[in-house]
């Protein structure tokens, strides 16, 4: 066993003299330290000393294995070094020129613009309320007047995680919640991001932000929610804008419009963007429909009210001269960069 123990010692300091990078170091320690090991095996041996030679014999192991240990870190420590200093002895950069420095982190421009769209609202009398990002079919859907086989209830369009949950097509969910909790007059802004199964174009995304407001009282008037939208859009552009409103369906307005902006790109002239239209669609609105008033106990005889329902990327796109929505979701700091500080 002594022997043994010598001829490994000797074997090891052969092999260790021999080593010459830092992946034969590992090597050494695997083959001669691991599970399986000459190490391991001498010390299952051991059973077979004599009694009286054992704690002697098993020092002497002891010994070996410590002796392998340390030399073998000595030597790793050693090479980790040499190869370090030969590795920037050869690399084309100055290690003696300053660290390039940390940029701190910010705001993406969408929740830069979507914090002006909330607090413009806020001072206009709104107050703010959050909706689930998944929520029921009811919510969604049923409670806003959508029937049972409406298109936008049809897989190619909505993300159903069941039969009845789904990720919300809009932030108009929120709708039924504030008018079933909540004491009238209701005016408030829900913003959040919304999600469609869409093909993702320069003008469309599978998710979006979107700010969902509406306002219940009695005498709430068609008139209430342009002059409302027209000066709403004024102060976020600064400016006094060009709107289009044209009449359109949604199952929970009547009547119901959708709002288009002067395209900033063409000036109207008409480009890809706007699909040579020379107008921009930035939001869906109309008086809130008397079922949807009666899904949330409201009296519709008695009250009324306006809704609408505004992409924040649009805005943003409009805002800030951006041409494709697929910018924002990127992670290009070139772009990103742009609006450090806005």
């Amino acid at each position: 066993m002594r022997q043994n123990i010598e001829n490994l010692k000797q074997q090891f300091d052969s092999e260790l003299q021999a080593a010459a990078t830092v992946a034969d170091i590992e090597a050494l320690k695997v083959k001669y330290l691991g599970k399986k090991g000459p190490i391991q095996d001498l010390m299952k041996a051991l059973r077979d000393v004599p009694a009286e030679e054992r704690p002697a014999t098993g020092k002497v192991i002891n010994d070996l294995k410590e002796h392998i240990a340390k030399l073998i870190d000595e030597v790793h420590q050693r090479l980790i070094q040499q190869e370090e200093s030969n590795r920037l002895a050869h690399e084309n950069i100055d290690i003696t020129l300053p660290g390039r420095s940390r940029y701190p982190g910010r705001k993406h421009i969408i929740n830069q613009v979507l914090d002006e769209v909330i607090d413009i609202l806020v001072a206009m009398g709104f107050s703010v309320q959050y909706g689930p990002d998944i929520d029921t079919d009811y919510y969604n859907f049923e409670a806003l007047n959508f029937a049972p086989d409406h298109p936008a209830r049809d897989m190619q369009d909505t993300f159903y995680l069941s039969s009845n949950m789904l990720l919300r097509t809009h932030t108009s969910n929120i709708q039924a919640r504030i008018m079933e909790s909540t004491r009238l007059p209701i005016r408030i802004i829900a913003p959040g991001r919304a999600y469609r199964n869409e093909t993702i174009t320069a003008r469309s995304h599978v998710f979006f932000h979107q700010v969902e407001a509406f306002y219940v009282d009695t005498g709430v008037t068609f008139a209430d929610l342009q002059a409302t939208m027209t000066d709403f859009l004024s102060k976020l552009f600064n400016t006094q804008v060009e709107t289009r409103f044209r009449p359109s369906y949604f199952p929970f307005v009547e009547p119901g419009m959708e709002v288009d902006l002067r395209c900033w790109k063409c000036q109207g002239i008409g480009c890809p963007l706007c699909k040579h239209t020379g107008w921009l669609e930035i939001a869906g609105a109309g008086m809130i429909h008397p079922e949807v008033l009666k899904n949330g106990d409201i009296d519709p005889e008695v009250y009324s009210g306006f809704a609408w329902g505004m992409g924040v990327e649009r805005l943003v796109m409009l805002k800030h001269g951006i041409n494709d929505i697929r910018k924002f979701t990127e992670n290009d700091l070139r772009f990103l960069g742009q609006f450090a500080g806005t």
